[in-house]
This record gives C-alpha cells, sequence and structure tokens, in this order.
C-alpha cells in the first residue's frame, strides 16, 4: 500500500495536519440582503450570466472562517487572559474599558490575522472614513462600477456587498449598497490558451510590450526566482521559439487599444502579439493621418459659426455624416460596456473612411480648388473630423491623442487645455446625411471594382486605363456625373463614357455593382493569351464551387436539418456564382475571338 505524503511546493518538506481554534463569521444571515440585492436589480452583472456564479455561491453559503496563520495582515482584535477567556474590541484599551479589566489582568491578543477577503470586503466604504460620516464617504459611497474577473466573484464581489450592507447605515439613512454594475472582464491567456503564471515561464509584462525588451533579458526575467528551478530550460526554449528577436516596442496606446479591442463580454483572452503590431500600426496611421492635415491647414482660419450640412460638398458632408454614426456606435458601445465594439468603430472609421478613403478624396479637392469655398470648407471638414476623433479615441488612446490634440490646437491657436477637459463627442443629427452617404457610397463601389479589374488583370494601379458604363439607372448616371473628376483622378481614367445597352465591348473585363456594369477595354494593356488563360483558371474553380453549392442544396437532408438563415445564405451564393461564371464565359469568348 503506497502512502503518499504531501510536500510543500516552496518549502519541500512534510505537510501535517494541525487542529487548530478559528475565527468564524456566520455568513447565511449576511448573505440575503445580498442575495435580494441583486435579484431587485439594484446590482447587475456584465454580462449578466455571471449573475448566475453569484447565486451558486450565495444560495449554499457557509460560515466563513477568517482567521489566517500568516505573518502579515490586520491582527484580529480579540485578547485572551490567563484563563482563557476572550475579549473583543477595538483594541486593548477599549477591551479593558468595556470589560472593566485593570492592569493585573494581562491580556494577550490573539496570534492570527484577518483573512485577505475579510479585509477586501470592507474597501469600498473604509477607506472613506467610516465609521465616522465623513464628506468623502458621502461622496464617493456608494460608486458607480467595480471592474473585476470572474474567479473573485465570490470571494471578493460578493463579500464587500456583504459587508457594506451589514455595517453601513445608521438611524438617518439605510444601509448601502458598495456599487450598482460589477463589469466582468475575462483572463488574459497566453497564445495557447495557457493561464499566464511564473512557474510556466509565459508571464507577459505589459512593460516589456511597451518599452520593449532584448531577448536574454526576456530570458533572464522569466527564469529568476522559479520555484521548480529544472523548468528553466524548457522555458527558454519556449520563450526563444516565441520571441526569437525579444519584444519590439509598441507604444502605451497600442497596448490599451489592444486590450480594449480582445474584451469580448467576459470571455478569456488568448493574447496575440500581432494584434498588438497591427494596434501599434494603426497608432501610425493616426499619427501621420495628423501629419497631412496640419501641412495642409496652415493657412486654415476657424470658421465660426460652422458651415451647415447642406453648404457642404458632398465629399465633405459624407465624410461628417459617417462620424456622427460612429460617435452613436461608440457611445452606446461604453453604454453596453462592448469596448470591443467601441474600439472597432473608431478604428474602421479612422483608419478605413477618414484615412484610406477621405484623405486621398481630399487631396484632388484641394489642388482644384485653392482661396475658394471649397477649398475652406474641405480644410474645416480635415480639422473638424480629427478633432472629433482624438476626443473619440482618448479613452482608449490617451498619448498619442493628448499629444496631436495639443499641437492642433496650437495650429489653430486655440485655448491649449487637456483634452481631457474637453467634451466627450455627441451626435449631432443634423449633420446625418443620407444622400451623401448613398452618393459615396456609390463612388466607393465602382473605384473598388476597377482597382479590383486592375488586380485581376495585372494592370499596375498607375497605368491609365479607359472605363465604359453600362446599364445602370438614373441614380448611376448622376452619381457619375457628380463624381467624375475625382472618379478620373483617384482610378487614373483618361476616359469614362456610357455605352448602348445593347452593345458588347470587343475585348474587357467587367465588373458589376447591381445593375451597373463596368467594362475596362483591354486593348493594349494585357495578352490576349495569357488573359483567356487566367479566365479558364478562374471558370475551372467557379466550376467546382457550383457543383459543391448545387450538391448541398440538392441534399434532402441538408435543407430538412440547416437553419432557414443557413439555406438562404447558401443559396445567395449559388446565384452569384452563376452570375460570375456568365461573366467569365462572356470574357472567354472575347478573348478566343481575339487569338
Amino acid at each position: 500500500h503506497t502512502l503518499m505524503i504531501p510536500y510543500g511546493d516552496r518549502s519541500q518538506v512534510v505537510i501535517e495536519p494541525m487542529l487548530t481554534d478559528q475565527w468564524f463569521v456566520a455568513a447565511t444571515e449576511l448573505a440575503k440582503p445580498a442575495i435580494d440585492a441583486v435579484r431587485q436589480g439594484h446590482i447587475r452583472f456584465v454580462p449578466q450570466a455571471y449573475e448566475n456564479m453569484y447565486f451558486a455561491w450565495m444560495d449554499n453559503i457557509q460560515d466563513w472562517c477568517i482567521s489566517r496563520q500568516l505573518w502579515w495582515g490586520h491582527r484580529i482584535p480579540a485578547w485572551y487572559d490567563s484563563n482563557g477567556h476572550v475579549y473583543v474590541g477595538e483594541n486593548e484599551m477599549a477591551v479593558r474599558a468595556y470589560y472593566q479589566l485593570d492592569d493585573t489582568v494581562t491580556l494577550t491578543q490573539d496570534d492570527d490575522v484577518l483573512d485577505t477577503w475579510f479585509s477586501s470586503a470592507l474597501w469600498t466604504f473604509a477607506t472613506l472614513g467610516w465609521p465616522e460620516q465623513t464628506q468623502r464617504l458621502q461622496t464617493f459611497h456608494p460608486t458607480e462600477v467595480l471592474v473585476t474577473g470572474f474567479d473573485i466573484i465570490f470571494f471578493w464581489v460578493a463579500r464587500m456587498v456583504m459587508m457594506s450592507l451589514h455595517l453601513t447605515g445608521n438611524q438617518d439613512q439605510p444601509a448601502q449598497l458598495p456599487f450598482k454594475t460589477v463589469y466582468v472582464t475575462g483572463l488574459i491567456r497566453d497564445e495557447q490558451g495557457q493561464k499566464m503564471s511564473k512557474s510556466k515561464g509565459n508571464v507577459l509584462d505589459p512593460l516589456d510590450m511597451i518599452d520593449g525588451i532584448e531577448l536574454n533579458a526576456l530570458l533572464e526575467k522569466r527564469t529568476q526566482n522559479l520555484m521548480q528551478p529544472q523548468l528553466a530550460e524548457a522555458i527558454k526554449k519556449r520563450t526563444q521559439k516565441t520571441f526569437p528577436d525579444g519584444i519590439a516596442a509598441h507604444g502605451t496606446d497600442a497596448l490599451r487599444f489592444t486590450l480594449a479591442a480582445l474584451a469580448s463580454t467576459g470571455r478569456d483572452i488568448n493574447w496575440d502579439m500581432n494584434r498588438l503590431t497591427g494596434y501599434r500600426n494603426f497608432c501610425n496611421k493616426l499619427w501621420n493621418a495628423s501629419r497631412y492635415v496640419l501641412d495642409k491647414t496652415g493657412d486654415y482660419t476657424p470658421m465660426n459659426p460652422a458651415p451647415e450640412s447642406k453648404a457642404l460638398t458632398v465629399i465633405n458632408a459624407w465624410v461628417i455624416s459617417q462620424l456622427q454614426t460612429t460617435i452613436a456606435k461608440v457611445t452606446q458601445a461604453f453604454a453596453d460596456y462592448r469596448f470591443d465594439l467601441a474600439s472597432q468603430a473608431i478604428y474602421e472609421f479612422i483608419w478605413n473612411t477618414y484615412c484610406d478613403w477621405y484623405i486621398e478624396l481630399s487631396k484632388p479637392m484641394l489642388a482644384q480648388a485653392e482661396q475658394t469655398h471649397e477649398y475652406q470648407y474641405t480644410q474645416y471638414t480635415l480639422v473638424t473630423v480629427l478633432e472629433t476623433c482624438l476626443r473619440l479615441a482618448h479613452p482608449i488612446m490617451p498619448f498619442i491623442t493628448e499629444a496631436l490634440f495639443q499641437e492642433l490646437m496650437s495650429r489653430l491657436q486655440a485655448p491649449t487645455k487637456s483634452i481631457m477637459l474637453s467634451p466627450y463627442p455627441t451626435v449631432n443629427t443634423h449633420a446625418i446625411n443620407p444622400h451623401a452617404d448613398q452618393s459615396v457610397q456609390w463612388l466607393q463601389a465602382v473605384i473598388t471594382a476597377i482597382r479590383n479589374i486592375r488586380g485581376e488583370i495585372g494592370v499596375s494601379p498607375g497605368q491609365p486605363i479607359s472605363v465604359q458604363l453600362q446599364h445602370g439607372d438614373e441614380t448611376d448616371r448622376t452619381f457619375a456625373n457628380t463624381h467624375q473628376h475625382l472618379l478620373c483622378q483617384l482610378a487614373k481614367i483618361t476616359e469614362l463614357t456610357w455605352i448602348d445597352t445593347n452593345e458588347k465591348p470587343a475585348c474587357a473585363s467587367m465588373q458589376r455593382i447591381n445593375q451597373l456594369a463596368i467594362w475596362v477595354p483591354l486593348a493594349g494593356l494585357v495578352e490576349p493569351a495569357a488573359e483567356l488563360a487566367r479566365i479558364k483558371r478562374e471558370m475551372t474553380k467557379a466550376e467546382k464551387e457550383q457543383t459543391r453549392l448545387a450538391n448541398k442544396l440538392s441534399n434532402p437532408k441538408f435543407i430538412a436539418n440547416a437553419p432557414e438563415h443557413v439555406v438562404s445564405e447558401e443559396q445567395a451564393k449559388q446565384r452569384k456564382n452563376q452570375a460570375l461564371l456568365t461573366q467569365l464565359l462572356e470574357q472567354q469568348t472575347q478573348f478566343e475571338a481575339m487569338i
């Protein structure tokens, strides 16, 4: 019979049980009002599912052992005389006064300290001057939001609720809750999904990601003071494989933005260094956009009052309208504690809408319209949208937004107060412009289609081409006329024409946007034989996909068991793929005629 003897992982000596007297709190009565506070909605959990974890502990609560045999902590306020009688009080002087014990009675304080969670449970009110009714206590208690992890919902959250309800309040006011909302974050794990711990050597120090660290320093940091030194070599090998060049500096804002972007509804986060690198690039993108704005607005004079939306060109009205939509998304996301959605909305607007599209669209507008209303309104839009973006992103990216805000205010000769003291953006409903949104979406779709054609046929972005438009409706013609100058300049088009509905270009590549057909004549641009070979390869892929979809949609089990929206999605894919096949077949016929 093998006797399993437990050894301490730190002391490496045998662990033996020893029965001693302990202090307990009768927790059943404490728990009842704390349970009611959550059931009645006075305290809410975000995500709400964590209420179940709270109730699972609280509905089955047992007496709470609050004494610990540790060197450090709040010493238990209990004293013993030589006969073993126990006296409890705030201090020894108070004990002697209350129990009328003179100096002839020797008192010895209990050697144990209070459980960490007992002391922590007093945090919300004891740090504010309680039991005195101080101004700080009246001002800051209860607080609004507690941010914590799910693993201490019972150990800390529940006990703060119990203690606050039991110890606060007096004859003049009822007991107080410690907070109104509990926001539960996920745990940050390593890239393999393992919990970070020093014993595993997989801990990532935030400062190392902010400032960077060389490989040798990282290896030393991860292997020093290990409780199990025999793991050092394995930790070194894993670290060298994951970080062969150490960790590059990414900056505080990139790290904060990454954490916010990954914080989705309390789920655990598998850390991804590629995401961190991507958001460092996002910080660079914002910095470079600000450099462009400052460069192009050296002669800008702030406009007061601001121009109305209807006075702006459609491009300027569009980006301001899109900004309002983004502000609404971010505001709602913050209200719902969806920091990931707030980050996503900020990222998509700044990177895609403002930098990739609006700044590119502003270049020809500034070049062609110097010292006109369009020129001034474009400068106004560049400055206004950038300044609003900085305020919008500031809670997540405080440092770069503060620096850029100060520089922008200095350029505008405006008071240089901190961005922290500026109001957070709110939606201006008057600036929402559906017509401008639709118009620029059309322009984006056409430019993207032309760029796709260039990519397909291997024509460089800078090579001039001619474009023919066919079919479409009155809206397409109106938008084509409105945006002809920008379209030609951004898509490098030398000639933009409409062709007859029944006409078929002799040799051209086509993309379709709804009913609008966009043709790029290929004469002089590509080699017919090479293009025909490409088309045949695309047709082979499309035919295989069509066969797969047909087999899937003809399977009675799939139709019977799959959700309705899944079936609809597959049918839509089939229709889209069939349209692609038809288009490729037309192009094949054209190129075969050229050879």
